[in-house]
This record gives C-alpha cells, structure tokens and sequence, in this order.
C-alpha cells in the first residue's frame, strides 16, 4: 500500500475529497490556482500538495454580506 505522501488522486477523487464540484476543480486546475499536473488530456493532483494549498488559503472574506 501507498504511503498517503505518494497518494495522486484523479479530478473525480478530489471532487469527492474537498466536497466540491468537478466544474469548479478543472476551473482552478485550467487557472492554475490549484497544484496539479496534466498527463494528457487527465488532471492528476497529489493530495500532500492539494493539503498545503488548503492550509495556504486563510480566511476569505464573505462579499455576500
């Protein structure tokens, strides 16, 4: 078994992972906002890297308010 540092997951298992749609996650991959690799026409996104990019986020303001 993989150790969870060498753990690459597909747009699909990332979607799931960070509960957001697939639409939203190939707009920050196509931005480049989000780290992530295109092996062809597939996005592959290594979960260690998708963690630390969370953790870089901070807080956001709320413009809806």
């Amino acid at each position: 078994m993989a150790d969870s540092d060498d753990t690459v997951l597909t747009i699909d298992e990332l979607a799931e992972y960070l509960k957001i749609p697939k639409s939203t996650l190939y707009k920050l991959a196509r931005s480049g906002s989000i780290p992530c690799v295109k092996l062809g026409k597939h996005w592959r996104f290594h979960r260690t890297a998708v963690d630390a990019w969370l953790k870089n986020q901070g807080p956001r303001e709320n413009l809806d308010e």
